[in-house]
C-alpha cells in the first residue's frame, strides 16, 4: 500500500521523505522560523513541520506538564504559537523556498484553520493517536495523513488502524517513542516492519534520538519516510531541543538516508565496475615446478594464484580437474596452465 503526499508517493522502500520538525523550536520567533525554512531548504530537506495550537480548544489550563517543560505547558504554548496568518506566511515562505510546509494541529478549530492555509496533508502527534473525535474530523478533509504512534501499545494501535481505514482516508504511520530524548533501548526498530505486515501500511519513524543513528537503520528496513527534530541551537531553553538535531546533522541526515535508500537494492549481479577487478582479484590455476611434455600432473605440481583467468586459462575453482591429466607439452614454472596444454 503507498499514499501521495502532495506529489511524492510514499511506499515501504521508496525514496526517503525527510521531516524537519520544527515544533516550537523557533521560540515563537517568526524571523528563526523564516531561517529554520531556509535552512531546511538548503540542505535538500523534504518538509518543514510546525504546530498551531488553539489552546481553548484542545486543553486545559490546569493539565500536568512532563520533565522536559521548564514551565507550564499553557504558558509555554501560548508564547511560542503562531497565527493563522503568520502561518499562512510560513507557508508562503516554504513555497519560495521549494519545500513542502506542514503543520501540526491539536484540536478542530487548529485542523479548521490550516484548511484555510490550504495544507496538503496532515500530520497528527502521538498524543492525538487515540483522540478519535479529532482523527475523524481531519479524515473527513479527505486528505491524506501521517499518524505517530508514540505512547502507545499494540492494541491501541490496532484500534487506531481499524478505525482510520473505516473512514476511507489514505493515511501512513509513524513508529514514535515519546521520550525527549529518546534512548536507543526505547526505540525498536524491528516494529516498523511488524507493523508494514500487521496493518499494510508505509510506516516511518519518528525519531527522538540524540542523533541519526536510528532514522539510518529505519531507512535500511525500509521506512520510507524520517520526522526528525530540528533546532538551530541545543542549547537553548525549550522542551524539544535537546532531542533535536542541529543544521550540520540534518544536513547528515539527508544525505545518509538517501546513501542508504541507494544501498538497499536486493538483487546480485557482476557490475561493470568489477570486471576489471575480476582479472586480478581471482586465480587460476599455474604450475609451482617445471612439468614436462607427457607427465602426468600430481596436486604437488600445481597450485591457484592470480591473476584471474584469461582466455582458455583455469579457473582457480576447476583446480581438481587439472589433477591426473597429462601435460601435452613442456610447461613451465610459474605458468597459467590452460586446457590446450592437457590431454
Amino acid at each position: 500500500m503507498s499514499i501521495i503526499l502532495k506529489d511524492k508517493k510514499i511506499s515501504m522502500y521508496s525514496k526517503p521523505y525527510i521531516v524537519a520538525e520544527a515544533c516550537i523550536n523557533h521560540n515563537g520567533d517568526f524571523d528563526t522560523a523564516k531561517k529554520m525554512i531556509e535552512i531546511a531548504a538548503s540542505v535538500k530537506v523534504d518538509c518543514i513541520k510546525f504546530q498551531i495550537h488553539v489552546l481553548e480548544n484542545e486543553m486545559l489550563r490546569n493539565a500536568p506538564q512532563s520533565a522536559n517543560f521548564d514551565e507550564p505547558l499553557w504558558e509555554t504554548l501560548e508564547k511560542t504559537n503562531f497565527t493563522l496568518d503568520e502561518h499562512k506566511e510560513l507557508k508562503k515562505i516554504c513555497e519560495l523556498n521549494n519545500i513542502q510546509y506542514l503543520c501540526t494541529p491539536f484540536s478542530k478549530i487548529g485542523a479548521d484553520m490550516l484548511e484555510e492555509i490550504g495544507v496538503d496533508f496532515y500530520k497528527t502527534g502521538s498524543g492525538e493517536m487515540t483522540n478519535f473525535p479529532l482523527i475523524e474530523h481531519i479524515a473527513k478533509k479527505g486528505k491524506p495523513m501521517i499518524i505517530s504512534t508514540g505512547m502507545s501499545d499494540m492494541v491501541e494501535i490496532e484500534e487506531l488502524v481499524n478505525y482510520v481505514k473505516k473512514l476511507k482516508t489514505p493515511f501512513m504511520l509513524t513508529h514514535c517513542t515519546s521520550a525527549y530524548p529518546c534512548p536507543y533501548d526505547r526505540v525498536n526498530l524491528q516494529l516498523i516492519n511488524k507493523y508494514n505486515k500487521l496493518f499494510d501500511l508505509p510506516i516511518g519513524l519518528s525519531d527522538h534520538t540524540k542523533d541519526n543513528f536510528s532514522s539510518y537503520g529505519a531507512i535500511a528496513l525500509g521506512a520510507p519516510l524520517i520526522e526528525k527534530h530540528f533546532t538551530l541551537d541545543k542549547k537553548q531553553i525549550g522542551p524539544d531541543h535537546k532531542s533535536s538535531i542541529e543544521p550540520n546533522m540534518l544536513k547528515e541526515l539527508v544525505i545518509g538516508c538517501e546513501a542508504i535508500y541507494l544501498s538497499n537494492g536486493n538483487e546480485k549481479y557482476i557490475y561493470p565496475e568489477e570486471k576489471e577487478i575480476i582479472s586480478w582479484a581471482r586465480e587460476s590455476v599455474v604450475s609451482e615446478i617445471d612439468i614436462l611434455k607427457d607427465q602426468e600432473i600430481k596436486e604437488e605440481m600445481i597450485w591457484v594464484k592470480r591473476p584471474g583467468p584469461g582466455k582458455d586459462s583455469i579457473p582457480a575453482k576447476r583446480y581438481k580437474d587439472v589433477i591426473g591429466r597429462i601435460a601435452k607439452c613442456n610447461i613451465p614454472k610459474n605458468t597459467q596452465i590452460k586446457w590446450t596444454y592437457l590431454k
